[in-house]
């Protein structure tokens, strides 16, 4: 009989790890070892139960789906990551790419083309959402740079640019700057709106 795959879901909802757990136990080839509700799990839970493949939201507490992919990559370079997420956003796509995910599916894949995701992972291919590509290649790349998000990412609760520049250690005018030069790339007029349109293409 041949080795089932070991594979770890990530999710912050219980009810989403609950009914992917349930549909992949049905698979007689997945294993289902772990189940994490935050990316900081993620590393040492697939180091202490071997896991194969992992399985990663993207909008989870603590380090994203994205980043527990990139230091996947790093740490267990033979484990594999599957991005399954909500949010089908073409810079999100491009980012765990980047990151190192060796897929990216959308909630909604019917529970016999994730599996088949899995396997496909597993035996080192990588798996893109057929639409998501497309729209990802049409979309070019992010076009901010680390700088400009990470100012950008302090602005989406609509926080003051004095209360920014506390927040990322940096001068008020500085700031002002990275605010400019990233409202000019996203073709928007000010910070809240910038943030909210570069959040909407998962360039953040």
């Amino acid at each position: 009989m041949t080795e089932k795959i070991r594979v770890l879901l990530a999710d912050d909802q219980a009810l989403v790890r609950g009914a992917l757990s349930a549909l992949l136990r049905l698979e007689p080839d997945l294993d289902v070892v772990a189940e994490v509700g935050s990316g900081d799990e993620v590393l040492e839970t697939a180091r202490s139960t071997s896991a194969q493949v992992c399985l990663l939201d993207i909008e989870m507490p603590g380090m994203d789906g994205i980043d527990a992919a990139a230091q996947l990559a790093t740490e267990l370079p033979g484990v594999r990551s599957l991005i399954v997420t909500t949010f089908g956003r073409p810079g999100y796509l491009r980012r765990a790419l980047e990151a190192g995910a060796s897929g990216f599916v959308v909630k909604d894949t019917p529970a016999e083309e994730l599996a088949e995701a899995i396997r496909s992972v597993h035996a080192g291919r990588r798996v893109v959402d057929p639409a998501l590509a497309t729209e990802s290649l049409a979309g070019g790349p992010n076009p901010l740079t680390d700088r400009e998000r990470e100012v950008l990412r302090e602005c989406l609760d609509g926080a003051s640019v004095s209360v920014v520049a506390e927040r990322v250690h940096l001068s008020a005018g500085t700031v002002r700057n990275y605010l400019s030069a990233a409202i000019g790339k996203t073709g928007t007029t000010n910070r809240v709106e910038a943030a909210r349109v570069a959040q909407r293409n998962g360039w953040l």
